[in-house]
């Protein structure tokens, strides 16, 4: 089983968590909030092409 992208789903919501953190102590919620959208559009990215990649193999399979 592949589990490198369990990893770079984590890494990213790690990374999001932290920044969000710094910049919310910091004053600057704004900043933190467009961090966190930014974090979960990266996240919807690697899951879109990973579900692209699943929908060719299926296709493949079937010989569509």
């Amino acid at each position: 089983m592949n589990v490198d992208l369990i990893f770079k789903i984590a890494a990213v919501g790690i990374l999001v968590a932290v920044l969000n953190l710094l910049l919310s102590r910091s004053g600057r919620e704004e900043q933190a909030l467009l961090t966190t959208l930014a974090g979960m559009v990266v996240v919807l990215v690697i899951i879109v092409r990973e579900i692209s990649g699943l929908f060719d193999t299926i296709k493949d399979l079937f010989g569509f």
